[in-house]
């Protein structure tokens, strides 16, 4: 995983390997995007890679030994703190609110979601992976989202298979948003500058000779930054 500002902005791309030639490489991907507020749109670009083994987890266990565990992406679970998010984005003000956590829960699991910080807060729960998830005993189906008070705790209830959803939480910004393509600006006026912007410095330009680059089935993870410094994850332990 790995979170951008895009700030004045960036040119980014992100490869993923083809672990099996012979079957299919399923890949679930979210793109989640947080506005910025409009003194902020045009800081400095900033990105970070969250590797696995740096993002604090929640685990839970029902009274029948279920387990229910969260990824703590963004936000606070308990004890599970995210990573830091970027200086100047909305998620780094603690009134924001912001939380994204990948939830999994074991086959009949039961658990309960805590409320929202704050009760100006929007939640969205959606079910990407399962066959059912009930959500305060209403039944969401997979490729389902649902809006969730934010003042409440939510019961979450299993089927007879494996649930992954994903939870995403924060207080609106409450500004207007204009967009165009890639570019998510306050105003026109702006997404026009950003195209300007663009034509003349590219944002600091493409390092690879070609647009879609590979890299060798013998390359690891690596995350290489407009600096040139190539950031690789600490190994497993042994």
């Amino acid at each position: 995983m790995r979170w951008l500002t895009a700030g004045r902005g960036i040119v980014h791309s992100e490869m993923f390997p083809l672990l099996d030639r012979s079957a299919p490489n399923p890949l679930e991907l979210f793109q989640i995007w947080l506005n910025s507020a409009g003194a902020d749109k045009l800081v400095d670009p900033y990105f970070t890679m969250l590797w696995v083994g740096d993002i604090a987890r929640h685990l839970a266990t029902d009274d029948a030994g279920r387990t229910t565990e969260v990824t703590v992406i963004a936000g606070r679970l308990g004890e599970a703190v995210g990573p830091p998010p970027p200086p100047d984005s909305w998620a780094a003000r603690a009134d924001a609110d912001v939380a994204i956590w990948h939830l999994r829960l074991d086959p009949g699991a039961a658990w309960r979601l805590p409320p929202a910080a704050g009760p100006e807060s929007h939640r969205v729960l959606y079910v990407f992976e399962g066959d059912t998830l009930r959500v305060d005993g209403v039944e969401v189906a997979n490729d389902t989202g649902v809006v969730l008070r934010p003042d409440a705790p939510v019961p979450l209830a299993v089927g007879e298979t494996e649930v992954e959803a994903l939870l995403l939480q924060g207080r609106p910004i409450g500004e207007p948003v204009a967009q165009y393509g890639p570019f998510v600006m306050t105003t026109d006026d702006e997404i026009e500058q950003a195209f300007r912007d663009y034509r003349a410095t590219q944002f600091g330009g493409w390092p690879w000779a070609d647009e879609a680059p590979t890299h060798g089935r013998d390359t690891g993870r690596f995350a290489r930054h407009v600096d040139g410094r190539v950031e690789e994850p600490d190994p497993a332990p042994a």
